[in-house]
């Protein structure tokens, strides 16, 4: 007697699971636009001209300490879940290019896109970053505090960029996210934030506000609170 045939529903069933199965994982995705978020630092500096929105390109290894990297680590460590993968690597791409890491302005922060707990912290940290202030100034944090560059679980976002598009080591033919990309290279196993000159040198409004000796108690309140985001 013949076997019976399955059904052509439980075939298709069948073939959709096996795809899902085999499919390369998806990135995460970011929205494209981000909302005013409860209790922004940069509500705290409107008094103080904003930075515009800059990108400074590496050129060249320099392992030298910046106060502006080491600041952001402290502050990342204060408000943030996760730990400081470190931020100096010669990582040179040819003459006069080079990753942020050479010129020691660029942290990686470690947290799991796999772990929901670690996803979160990750989105709310680049929603808070990206968020316009009371003012409406479009990321208003990133640039008071001279971040320049984000990259987190296949998604990148530079400075003068309105918002954030596929981070492309992680792309395959076509455009596609690839499942080839191993999960550092993907930044799914860490946050990346680079910093401008003036950022890494402690000179945005941010960094001179939070360490001048004289200011308005109103400006620093914000940096002995917990960053319990609101809005996402």
């Amino acid at each position: 007697m013949a076997a019976r045939r399955p059904p052509l529903a439980a075939l298709l069933c069948a073939l959709s699971l096996a795809a899902a199965l085999l499919a390369p994982p998806a990135a995460h995705a970011w929205p494209h636009t981000f909302g005013p978020v409860a209790g922004n630092p940069a509500d705290a500096l409107l008094r103080m001209p904003i930075e515009p929105s800059v990108y400074d390109p590496a050129t060249h290894c320099s392992k030298r300490p910046k106060p502006g990297t080491e600041a952001l680590i402290a502050w990342l460590e204060e408000h943030v879940a996760g730990e400081s993968w470190g931020s100096y690597r010669c990582e040179r791409w040819g003459r006069g290019s080079a990753s942020l890491h050479a010129e020691n302005r660029a942290v990686d922060w470690h947290l799991d896109a796999s772990s929901p707990a670690d996803r979160r912290a990750a989105d709310r940290l680049i929603a808070l970053l990206l968020a316009p202030d009371r003012a409406g100034n479009a990321q208003a944090l990133a640039r008071r505090m001279g971040v320049e560059e984000i990259i987190w679980d296949c998604g990148y976002w530079g400075a003068g960029m309105d918002g954030p598009k596929r981070y492309s080591p992680c792309l395959g033919r076509g455009g596609r996210i690839s499942g080839r990309v191993d999960p550092t290279t993907a930044h799914r196993d860490h946050v990346h934030l680079g910093l401008t000159r003036a950022g890494a040198a402690m000179r945005t409004s941010f960094w001179r506000a939070r360490h001048a000796k004289t200011v308005n108690p109103d400006q620093v309140h914000y940096h002995r609170v917990a960053t319990g985001f609101d809005h996402y």
